[in-house]
């Protein structure tokens, strides 16, 4: 079943506001552009596609919103602080607190339960056993597996690894939770089960999802859909509203919201979290810290 958007909803508040952002790979002589003079503004609590063909930049621009890259030129302002200006520990620290990710490829870890892995993202945070996996087993009731929190990985379908994957995504109550072709290994049945969960509880909190795929089925799921083709974005469609021209003048985000990345910034030069690894893509405790970093 398709979760209607929400109505009513008030002024927008932008969370994140990209300015000309350009993103070159250096490959021998050659200059690959994988992003070209990006501009666009992702709001709180809405629901985003990036559209496109493989090879088309929209994973390169989940990478740069999610601090896993820096841009090659441009501006990405969250909750009006520039994240190229971050260091590596301050955004690790970032996707800490403010990020959560779905994957393709589920990205559990075989040794754990279901619990076990719903709750690293808490492990990493230091908060103690008995309430993280409190929050674990309320988690997995969400998302229907109750009755699977001791399984391992080798002993769950699919579809019940995604919906551990989303446990643990959602389980830090991120601000923003990215999903990266999440229904790429599934079936058509359980990728609508899986996209209803996901954004039926993006909407319940009022978090912002932004759904990186190919599939233009998957877009009808989103408030607004970014299509992406060759680094740049091709349009802008409103599902709600008539398709617009993308807009290289977007506002800056909040100001008012400066100081709570400020704590941010001041805790990430004083904690030493090398520990949780700033490299998300090679294991599956790193790359979800509540989805990014741990």
């Amino acid at each position: 079943m398709f979760l209607g958007r929400p109505k009513g909803r008030g002024e927008l508040e932008p969370l994140f506001v990209l300015t000309n952002v350009r993103k070159v790979y250096k490959m021998g002589e050659e200059r690959i552009i994988a992003l070209d003079d990006i501009s666009v503004t992702f709001d709180k609590g809405r629901i985003y596609c990036l559209l496109g063909k493989s090879g088309s930049g929209k994973s390169t621009l989940l990478n740069m919103l999610a601090g896993l890259e820096k841009p090659s030129g441009g501006s990405i302002v969250f909750r009006g602080k520039p994240l190229e200006k971050l260091s590596e520990k301050q955004l690790a620290l970032y996707r800490q607190k403010y990020i959560g990710f779905v994957f393709q490829s589920y990205n559990l870890l075989p040794t754990l339960t279901a619990l076990e892995n719903v709750t690293l993202p808490l492990i990493f945070r230091k908060i103690p056993k008995k309430v993280r996996n409190k929050r674990a087993r309320s988690m997995l009731k969400d998302v229907g597996l109750t009755n699977r929190s001791k399984h391992k990985p080798s002993e769950l379908s699919g579809g019940q690894q995604q919906r551990v994957s989303i446990a643990r995504a959602f389980i830090n109550d991120p601000s923003v939770i990215f999903a990266d072709e999440p229904t790429g290994n599934l079936d058509t049945k359980t990728t609508f089960e899986m996209m209803d969960l996901i954004t039926g509880i993006a909407r319940k909190s009022e978090q912002t999802l932004v759904i990186v795929t190919h599939n233009t089925e998957l877009s009808r799921y989103a408030d607004q859909v970014i299509h992406i083709r060759d680094g740049l974005i091709e349009k802008i469609v409103d599902n709600n509203e008539t398709p617009a021209e993308p807009d290289g003048n977007e506002a800056d985000g909040d100001a008012a919201d400066k100081n709570e990345l400020d704590a941010v910034e001041s805790e990430g030069n004083e904690a030493d979290i090398n520990n949780t690894g700033a490299n998300e893509t090679e294991g599956a405790s790193d790359m979800n810290t509540n989805g990014g970093d741990v």
